[in-house]
């Protein structure tokens, strides 16, 4: 039996997809499992254990081609990437996806069956159009990774469990003990990693408020790692330079894979509603996740051991990327919540 998930993006939505990974291969132990996944989220899925093959999509490479006038480069990536997606007959295609550019990749794979929710999902944006078994819709307001395997279940695969299974292993685990050597970190002494950053302007908290979380986090004994990608690494050295105290930044140094491995050696993670956020989770480390405009029933970390902090004003969750409210939403949480939240959690988890 041949099986291929479509879920293509974005960092959280791909982990969240992974308990439907393992649930199909704990009912089909003998098939080939392909993904079908983007750039950006490809190393949360190669070497997966479930897996056999990952179909990498570079969507966002092909239309910067396109826009730099190399046609001929863009069309050949595209093309190749087809032959390779309709190499292989399906039996089985699952798109969790449920957006246009997976309704792309759906209607041009070879498949017997194709299924996916139908009609009725919030931003499906006419996926279904291209799948010959549509499910029907499923409340929204309940957890993503749930979601998905309400879609296993509605065509007879059955999880009792949700098992992530990250694939990191000790190389990652390795080069994150010696990127922590190399800044000098004392790993005595409790580890709490903070991610400050989001592509959302209206899920960002204060920079400076941020400071003063490390620096109570400090100053009670603890060692501070800050963790984000390259592109946050301005602003989290401007986070580091209004601390008082010393933390470090790994921001911009590691994979996802290795950033995995770093959030299973800390305590704890502080961090906005992002992508991180649910590689924390998934790694079975306790997070404090701050939310303003987004729904923490809908896309918080999964699992137990975690503290969501939100303020009550009326307009959230809202769901947009702008406010016209100033951020009422994320400048009512305080330096003081977030710092009682990370040490009741820390106390609870010994």
């Amino acid at each position: 039996m041949n099986i291929l998930i479509v879920k293509t993006s974005a960092i959280g939505d791909v982990i969240h997809t992974l308990p439907a990974l393992n649930a199909l291969r704990r009912k089909y132990p003998e098939a080939r499992i392909d993904w079908l996944v983007e750039e950006a989220a490809a190393d949360l899925v190669i070497g997966h254990v479930a897996l056999d093959t990952v179909l990498v999509s570079r969507r966002k490479a092909w239309i910067r081609d396109l826009k730099q006038g190399k046609v001929l480069a863009a069309w050949g990536g595209v093309s190749d990437f087809v032959k390779e997606l309709r190499s292989t007959e399906y039996d089985l295609l699952l798109d969790f996806q449920g957006l246009l550019k997976s309704g792309i990749f759906v209607g041009l794979a070879r498949a017997k069956r194709k299924v996916g929710f139908g009609k009725g999902m919030e931003h499906a944006e006419g996926s279904y159009l291209f799948l010959n078994e549509p499910i029907p819709p499923v409340n929204m307001d309940q957890h993503a990774a749930i979601r998905e395997l309400m879609l296993l279940k509605a065509i007879g695969v059955e999880s009792s469990e949700v098992v992530f299974d990250l694939p990191v292993g000790k190389e990652q685990r390795e080069k994150v003990g010696q990127l922590l050597a190399a800044e000098g970190v004392d790993l005595a002494k409790v580890l709490v990693a903070i991610n400050p950053m989001t592509t959302w302007e209206t899920k960002h908290w204060r920079n400076e408020r941020f400071a003063r979380v490390a620096d109570h986090l400090l100053n009670r004994g603890m060692a501070v790692v800050f963790s984000g990608g390259p592109q946050d690494v301005q602003s989290i050295e401007g986070i580091r330079a209004a601390m008082t105290g010393k933390a470090v930044s790994l921001a911009g140094k590691t994979t996802l894979k290795e950033l995995a491995a770093l959030y299973e050696r800390v305590a704890l993670l502080i961090t906005t509603d992002t992508g991180p956020m649910h590689l924390a989770a998934a790694a079975g480390t306790p997070v404090v996740a701050l939310f303003g405009p987004t729904a923490p029933w809908r896309t918080g970390p999964f699992g137990s051991g975690h503290k969501i902090l939100r303020a009550e004003v009326a307009c959230s969750p809202c769901l947009k990327k702008q406010c016209d409210r100033e951020h009422q939403c994320m400048t009512q949480i305080t330096v003081d919540q977030v710092v009682q939240a990370a040490l009741d959690v820390l106390k609870g988890s010994g």
